[in-house]
């Protein structure tokens, strides 16, 4: 399967799920992708090797062929390119690289040069999880770039964890888009509740079956429980505001390595939901 972990906000625990989880299950690969502030490996303290850079091509127009006919400009779908008076003016920072004014160009006048976004790294052989993350140049937007990029190294014959960026933006839905199951982490908090059904429009409106992790669990009111009950969704595991996971999380440890009884709860969420894919009652605590 390949799960992803999102959230509606930042903060919420994504990263100690999709941690934890991963270390619970055997034959697993964990993807860090939140590009911009990838954190997984804080905690892992893996040495890491490059696997390759994410490129982008760019147009860059030739002057003295270019007639000034606009076309390429009239196409471009992000804005790169404006024609004026005397000349085309590009802006790289806006090419997504589709190559659309390229074909287009009467005169070919337009070749394309290629330019980094950021790289993929893993983890060297014999670490487990396997694990995989993006880096985005700092400075870059294309996020969504990266992560497909980082992606591709999914292996279909293991569990594929995605951890995935914060929010509801488009780089939530470049890492969650082709998973299986979407586990969404909230906080019993009015600020948690409120992202929460953010991150549910999303996963409903792009069609993935889903369930809710509530994390610290008991810190605030029960409006997310009634809600996910009033609305049928699974309330897959239930994290409790406890100091002791707080010390282990804050000294860089992930809970299950020092807590074993929780690797039957990870495990058991994962039959919780393989059950619910396959059309299952899910009850889960």
């Amino acid at each position: 399967m390949k799960i992803a972990i999102a959230s509606g906000k930042g903060g919420t625990g994504k990263t100690t799920v999709s941690l934890n989880l991963a270390l619970a299950l055997s034959e697993v690969q964990l993807f860090d992708c939140d590009v911009e502030e990838p954190n997984c490996n804080l905690f892992l303290g893996y040495e890491l090797e490059k696997v390759e850079d994410v490129m982008c091509s760019v147009p860059v127009i030739d002057p003295e062929k270019c007639s000034l006919c606009r076309q390429c400009s009239d196409f471009c779908p992000s804005n790169a390119l404006a024609a004026l008076p005397t000349r085309v003016l590009v802006f790289p920072s806006l090419c997504h690289g589709c190559g659309g004014c390229t074909v287009l160009c009467p005169e070919e006048a337009i070749q394309e040069s290629q330019r980094s976004l950021g790289l993929i790294e893993k983890s060297k052989k014999g670490n487990s999880p396997e694990f995989y993350r993006g880096l985005l140049n700092i400075g870059e937007t294309m996020t969504s770039a990266v992560i497909k990029k980082l992606q591709k190294h999914i292996d279909d014959r293991k569990t594929a964890i995605i951890d995935a960026p914060p929010g509801t933006a488009c780089q939530v839905i470049a890492s969650i888009g082709n998973m299986d199951y979407c586990v969404l982490v909230t906080e019993s908090t009015p600020f948690g509740f409120h992202d929460l059904k953010l991150a549910i429009n999303v996963v409903r409106a792009i069609k993935i079956p889903f369930g809710v992790v509530i994390n610290r669990y008991g810190l605030g009111d029960s409006k997310v429980e009634e809600y996910c009950k009033t609305e049928g969704i699974p309330i897959l595991l239930k994290i409790p505001n406890d100091r002791r996971i707080a010390e282990l999380y804050s000294r860089g440890i992930p809970f299950v390595r020092e807590m074993p009884e929780w690797n039957e709860k990870f495990l058991g969420m994962v039959e919780a939901i393989k059950s619910q894919l396959t059309g299952g009652k899910v009850e889960r605590t």
